[in-house]
């Protein structure tokens, strides 16, 4: 499955998770998210302090352990999300 991870930094907290994650490593990245996720892509607004994900993984118990590392410096959505070829099955089987 796939998970469209969108937050907002708490605005108090900003300027110390950037710093924070820009120091990060790809495989310090790699560690935090764990064997069961994988990262497909990750957008960032730094003006706004949002951003998405997608996450890819078999395993929502995961994917919130990841988000948890997280939730002490911004809010965090995790939503189930399609891809293209995914919705339109799901649309043409409802024809």
């Amino acid at each position: 499955m796939q998970f469209m991870i969108s937050w907002a930094l708490h605005t108090d907290t900003r300027e110390d998770t950037l710093a924070y994650f820009s120091q990060m490593t790809p495989e310090d990245d790699r560690e935090m998210l764990g064997d069961a996720i994988t990262l497909v892509g990750r957008w960032h607004d730094l003006v706004s302090g949002t951003g998405v994900a997608i996450l890819e993984s078999d395993d929502l118990a995961a994917v919130n352990n990841f988000c948890l590392n997280w939730t002490n410096v911004c809010d965090i959505n995790i939503t189930p999300v399609l891809s293209d070829e995914e919705a339109r099955a799901v649309g043409l089987a409802r024809s």
